[in-house]
Formats: structure tokens, C-alpha cells, sequence
């Protein structure tokens, strides 16, 4: 039976001069990638689907380059959009994020909606899955669309309390034909070995 894992990309190098989608990943985040593309579990995967960052795509093309595959990229698959406000410190970010998950049917200062949001990850996923092929699947994306792709598996409610753990680098199993979670967010450290 194929798994179909979510991966968040890992930490990034953050410029408040570049915007969002445009940064790349920190030397710690490139690191910790690079430290888990030769995991035992990802030896199954035949599929790799990243979002079109910048971000994403670095992190899918290190675990790409070692299982010899190639990228696909899907632009829907991106994080919700904040570009009504762009860079935001971490304080006012993470008040941001509380009220993103709190209020799903609302637009908080011009981000998108997290109903929204999820119905565009939600519908990628789908799209990919349905499409013919063996062997797991590996989505690379961001945590917080990848959050409302896992409150929509388990069929609970929008909230942050799923949300992954700080950092980035985490990921969600879930069986790819019947969309059964494995397991929630966990790091890619402690599933590296599995």
C-alpha cells in the first residue's frame, strides 16, 4: 500500500527585503535536508510534488538529487498568501497565524482565507493522487497549508493546535488511497531513522 507523505520545508534564510516565496533555505535548513534525503522511508518514494517556492523547491530537489528523480512542480500548492502584508516580525507573525487558524472563514489584514487556503491544497493533493503510478508520493510545501491538508484528513475542525512543531522541516504520513493519517506532524530528525 503506497504512502503519500507531506513534508514542510526546513528553516530559511529570512530577508525582509525579499519577498516570502523568493527565500531560500538557511545553511541549518539546507543541513537538516540534506541529513535526511537518504532516509530508509523515502527509498519507496516514486513521486516528488512541490510547491513552486523557492523554499520548497531547494528542499524537494536535495531529496530529489538523492533518490534520482525528477521534481514535479505544482504552483497551487504554495502557502497561504500573505503578500497583504508581507514580512512580518515573529511576534506579529505568529499573533497573525493565531488568528489565521482562529477565524478560517475571515481574511485577517488581506491574507488569504483558511477555508480557502485548504480547498486549493486539498484539491492539488487530490489531483496528484488520482493520477496513475506506484510508490510513494513525497508533497514538499510550508506548514501552513500543510496543516489545513492535515485537519482535512482527519476530519477535524481548522485549528492550530495540529499545527507543526517551530522550525519547519516536519512531516505527515497518511495512506495514499485511502487518506488515512499514520502519524501527525513529526520532524524529519525522528523519522529519518524509520
Amino acid at each position: 500500500m503506497a504512502t503519500a507523505r507531506y513534508l514542510s520545508h526546513p528553516q530559511v534564510q529570512i530577508d525582509p527585503a525579499v519577498p516570502v516565496p523568493d527565500w531560500g533555505l538557511s545553511p541549518l535548513g539546507l543541513a537538516r535536508t540534506q541529513a535526511f534525503a537518504g532516509a530508509p522511508l523515502l527509498r519507496a518514494t516514486r513521486r516528488i510534488v512541490s510547491s513552486a517556492e523557492r523554499k520548497a523547491i531547494e528542499t524537494a530537489q536535495c531529496i530529489a538529487s538523492v533518490l534520482g528523480i525528477a521534481v514535479e512542480i505544482r504552483h497551487a500548492m504554495h502557502e497561504n498568501d500573505r503578500s497583504a502584508t508581507g514580512y512580518l516580525p515573529p511576534p506579529e507573525f505568529e499573533a497573525m497565524a493565531d488568528a489565521f487558524f482562529a477565524s478560517p472563514t475571515l481574511s485577517i489584514r488581506g491574507w488569504e482565507r483558511a477555508v480557502d487556503a485548504q480547498t486549493r491544497i486539498v484539491a492539488e493533493v487530490e489531483a496528484v493522487l488520482a493520477e496513475p503510478g506506484e510508490g510513494d508520493v513525497l508533497f514538499v510545501g510550508h506548514g501552513g497549508v500543510g496543516t489545513l491538508l492535515l485537519c482535512h484528513l482527519g476530519a477535524e475542525p481548522i485549528a492550530r493546535k495540529r499545527d507543526q512543531p517551530g522550525g519547519g522541516g516536519n512531516l505527515f504520513a497518511f495512506d495514499a488511497a485511502t487518506r488515512i493519517v499514520h502519524h501527525a506532524w513529526r520532524a524529519m530528525e525522528e523519522v529519518a531513522g524509520q
